[in-house]
């Protein structure tokens, strides 16, 4: 899954420009091939303008699509359509918390994130219906964002989270509006609303209790993820006449729809 650390006030025709210094993160969530108890591959494509450096490439070919792919063992995305991304994944017990199993999911979850990169991971995403979420933002993800957007948007750097059967609570009525994607339906963008402020519980990977009270940006990610532990989509949480191409990502919006930002 991926959202799109994206948005636009602008209401008026623009000219689609793709500026890898100025393309923001996106998180993407995935497939692992594994035995399943009773109980994915490529970022979305953008078509450049202009030819883009091997520099280029590098810091920004996960979000366009370019470049050479490189052989991994980590899973593959799980598309829009696998019951897994539609059904509500089960709860770790206790006991195996500390297996190597759930350790190996947890690393390869990270992992996958971190090359992506992206900035949240949900476990179903790659096949494994279990409430387990990584997610993580950093000085350098950030950077890439307008700096207007990072203010709007109350983006700011946090360290690794990873988070075990999580339960979310809002904190305030405050929400806000802006698009959202996901890799597991490539390439559209949709505009959602989310809370500004909201708290989380859930253990840690040593089996501890944490708790996260987060706000902005962060809270967004972790909505985002936590939906997807309930079988839940951003599509299904989307304004409708939002949804759009990325490469329309930048036209204005509709008549009717709502104006991008906090409500």
């Amino acid at each position: 899954m991926e959202v799109l650390h994206k948005f636009s006030f602008r209401l008026s025709p623009v000219t689609l420009s793709l500026n890898p210094a100025k393309l923001a993160p996106i998180y993407l969530s995935t497939r692992i091939p594994i035995s399943r108890p009773a109980f994915p591959s490529a970022a979305p494509h953008l078509i450049s303008p202009k030819p883009l450096s091997s520099s280029a490439v590098r810091k920004a070919g996960w979000f366009l699509g370019l470049g050479e792919k490189k052989k991994t063992s980590l899973p593959e995305i799980v598309k829009a359509g696998d019951p897994v991304l539609h059904e509500t994944a089960r709860e770790v017990d206790l006991d195996e918390i500390g297996s190597e199993r759930i350790q190996k999911i947890i690393d390869d979850m990270v992992r996958t994130m971190r090359l992506a990169p992206g900035v949240g991971l949900a476990a179903p995403q790659i096949g494994i219906p279990l409430r387990i979420i990584v997610l993580e933002d950093t000085t350098e993800y950030i950077s890439y964002a307008p700096k207007e957007e990072i203010k709007a948007q109350d983006r700011r750097p946090f360290d690794l989270l990873v988070i075990i059967n999580p339960k979310l609570k809002k904190k305030s009525n405050g929400t806000a509006l802006y698009f959202e994607g996901c890799l597991s339906v490539d390439g559209f963008r949709a505009v959602v609303e989310r809370h500004l402020d909201v708290e989380v519980t859930g253990l840690g990977r040593d089996g501890q209790p944490i708790k996260v009270d987060a706000s902005g940006w962060q809270a967004r990610i972790l909505q985002h993820e936590c939906d997807h532990l309930d079988g839940t989509m951003y599509v299904d949480k989307m304004v409708p006449r939002t949804f759009r191409t990325v490469q329309n990502l930048d036209l204005p919006l509709a008549e009717g729809c709502p104006k991008l930002g906090p409500r």
